[in-house]
């Protein structure tokens, strides 16, 4: 690793994907710190990250680079091709890519510091949890590519808390080097950076403090900027006003000709000098809330959750239920069978049975419309167009379909093209918009914040607070888990048990 002082940064840096300006204008310099880059979706900041990188060239502006500079870098996916892979080949090329290939000690010394059992090496890499992928290639990075920076784009995805601690541990404690940190986990990112920039439509935005006192200062300047530019607009009425008076006195007295360029002379001096006050795009991440008639949205009794594509029993639940309002936030340690668990509730519904077997497992209410949020997305048609899987819905119109989409933040130009072209975040607002369309009052949400950026993370939560949608979530998102939820099940010893609070799961798990 080395000593010397790293640079990296940009220096009035633009990007374009044809006319249309993804970013522009941008100036930074990475420190010594572990920054953090947060912005919203479809800001660029992982087309900024692929300019750094070299993989993407800048339309305007420049990189800037220490000569010799070496970074490590981990994307938010784990690269195709690896899972066939044993891990001790997927470790060595880390090392080849810093011409390190005959240091093969290097990878056993990395397993002792990070408390890793050697046998793990012979084993496929696919075989491990996504958790453990993600991690592995995160400590690669960081220590047998000896990097000058580290750079990570959401680290925390499918991560479970434990691990999520451990990655805690790893980059403030094990892994002293600088960092730039791409997450919307924010619980994460103040326990880990240092330093925050924010990207916005108006620009870089640098604070050297964590996110939530950074997001605290910049919301501030917004509101101080918006207040000043609407006084400024009042002073332009005011003296445009004044000058149209004059006009039409100096038709009698030419002499108030001076006084009307004087004051058109000021208007001209303060259009100059106007505040720019930042306004957010305005994107709608609305829940329907659909009434249930009775009280109880779905019973369970003798269910048992069986591991996919095996006999073997993760949970048996004696009995549940939930309410109409209830947003349960389901706890339990990776493998558990969280995921298993929303996934088997989501098959069991049936949308065409107009009541069920009082003797089944699982009986939803009649009155119940569910949507299931799968953290995977794996069955949105990447090939489909934005606008045709909006008309999906049945009774949405194309005009509707249009509406909905440019309320959710989708431009026109946009929806004709396929899903594929979207961010992991926008198909998430999609998959959420469509879902609000089918007027759902039952919500099995696994992961839901996954690539939502901050913003549609608040609005969500904003969302299941404010309405009387049922909700049975997963979630690694302690923030979001604490404000959402208003009940707490816990998988303990392959049973559900109901406790006050996540203060105590967290705090075990960590």
């Amino acid at each position: 690793m080395a000593t010397r002082q790293a640079v990296l940064g940009m220096e009035r840096a633009s990007f374009f994907y044809g006319s249309a300006a993804v970013f522009r204008g941008i100036t930074f310099l990475l420190d010594g710190a572990r920054t953090a880059l947060v912005g919203e979706n479809g800001t660029g900041k992982s087309t900024l990250l692929k300019c750094l990188s070299g993989e993407l060239e800048l339309n305007g502006g420049k990189v800037i680079r220490s000569r010799g500079l070496r970074t490590g870098s981990v994307p938010q996916d784990v690269p195709p091709g690896l899972a066939e892979l044993p891990v001790r080949d997927v470790l060595q090329r880390s090392l080849a890519k810093v011409g390190l290939d005959d240091d093969w000690w290097r990878i056993d010394v990395l397993l002792d510091e990070i408390g890793v059992e050697q046998e793990i090496l012979d084993k496929p890499f696919g075989t491990l949890s996504g958790g453990w992928q993600r991690l592995l290639l995160i400590a690669a990075a960081a220590r047998l590519e000896e990097p000058d920076i580290l750079i990570l784009d959401e680290p925390t995805n499918h991560l479970d808390l434990a691990n999520i601690e451990t990655l805690e541990r790893w980059l403030t404690v094990d892994f002293p080097v600088p960092m730039l940190i791409v997450s919307h986990d924010r619980e994460f990112l103040n326990r880990v950076t240092d330093r925050t920039l924010f990207l916005r439509s108006d620009g870089m935005h640098a604070f050297k403090t964590s996110f939530a006192p950074a997001r605290e200062e910049l919301l501030r300047r917004d509101a101080a900027a918006a207040a000043r530019a609407q006084l400024e607009d009042k002073e332009i009425r005011r003296l445009e006003q004044a000058a149209a008076r004059y006009k039409v006195w100096a038709v009698k007295n030419p002499d108030l000709n001076k006084r009307k360029a004087a004051l058109e002379t000021r208007i001209a001096r303060i259009e100059k000098d106007r505040t720019q006050a930042y306004a957010a795009r305005e994107r709608r991440l609305e829940l329907a809330d659909g009434d249930i008639d009775a009280k109880v949205a779905l019973r369970i009794a003798g269910l048992d959750v069986l591991a996919p594509g095996s006999e073997r029993k993760l949970i048996a639940i004696d009995r549940l239920a939930i309410a109409a309002g209830d947003r349960i936030a389901l706890l339990g340690v990776n493998g558990a069978g969280k995921s298993t668990l929303l996934s088997a509730l989501a098959k069991a519904f049936d949308p065409e049975l107009e009541h069920y077997d009082s003797l089944s497992p699982v009986r939803f209410n009649p009155a119940c419309r569910l949507v299931y949020f799968d953290q995977t997305m794996r069955d949105l048609p990447l090939m489909t167009s934005i606008l045709d899987y909006v008309l999906e819905v049945a009774g949405i119109n194309e005009k509707d379909a249009i509406r909905q989409l440019a309320g959710a933040g989708f431009p026109f130009r946009k929806i004709g093209e396929p899903i594929d072209i979207l961010s992991h975040g926008e198909r998430a607002r999609l998959v959420f918009l469509k879902m609000k369309l089918l007027r759902p009052n039952m919500y099995l949400l696994d992961e839901p914040t996954n690539h939502l950026d901050i913003e549609g993370q608040e609005a969500l939560e904003a969302e299941l607070d404010q309405s009387d949608v049922s909700c049975l979530f997963v979630s690694h998102d302690r923030y979001f888990t604490r404000t959402v939820a208003n009940r707490f099940l816990e998988i303990r010893k392959g049973r559900l048990v109901e406790i006050d609070d996540a203060e105590s799961f967290f705090e075990q798990v960590g």
